[in-house]
């Protein structure tokens, strides 16, 4: 095995940006729901609204990175086979220690099950946590636009149900990432320097 730069200094970067951005929408929004108190209403919406802003920054970036370097291939989900070899890996083989199926290497960075939950991630989870918390942002404005017979409680519901995939996909990614590799917090080490074996 041999040490290989697996992630980017813009990946790392990206990654962390994104982490501690969706942790403090998260956080934000959780109070905005009425769950606890903790900055008060109104400077949760403010700080909520913000990092809402920057996520959106920081996605559209993104967004331009993959296309401009190619790694959008990334995501391309595998075979049905693999998916399934990924499935009985990590609902029985990792405890009885058989091998890993997928071999990480700099092109084919995500396993099988990661393609597809970082595709969901990307494809419907964001998207669809962005553009109804949009649409609730400028509630005020829906009749100007021709949307002032759609209900807000159902676009509270759709922006609260993505919070909770974002939730349960962040908890799942968490829980791998910090105790599947073959070191302690090995996954861990190499989002923060980027180097893994390969």
């Amino acid at each position: 095995m041999q040490q290989t730069l697996m992630y980017s200094r813009f990946e790392r970067l990206w990654h962390w940006t994104q982490a501690l951005t969706v942790i403090l929408l998260l956080i934000t929004g959780f109070e905005i729901h009425g769950s606890y108190a903790l900055l008060g209403f109104e400077t949760a919406v403010d700080v909520h609204t913000i990092a809402a802003w920057t996520l959106m920054g920081i996605w559209a970036l993104a967004v331009f990175w993959h296309m401009v370097t190619g790694e959008w291939r990334q995501y391309i989900p595998s075979s049905a086979n693999r998916v399934v070899a990924m499935v009985k890996y990590y609902a029985f083989d990792i405890f009885m220690g058989g091998g890993h199926p997928h071999h990480k290497t700099r092109r084919e960075k995500l396993n099988p099950m990661q393609r597809l939950a970082y595709l969901s991630l990307h494809v419907i989870i964001l998207p669809g946590a962005v553009l109804s918390g949009l649409l609730y942002l400028f509630y005020p404005s829906w009749g100007d636009i021709g949307l002032g017979g759609w209900s807000l409680v159902t676009i509270a519901l759709l922006h609260t149900a993505m919070a909770f995939a974002m939730l349960v996909f962040l908890t799942v990614h968490l829980y791998l990432a910090l105790t599947t590799s073959k070191e302690p917090l090995g996954y861990l080490k190499a989002m923060v320097t980027g180097y893994e074996n390969e």
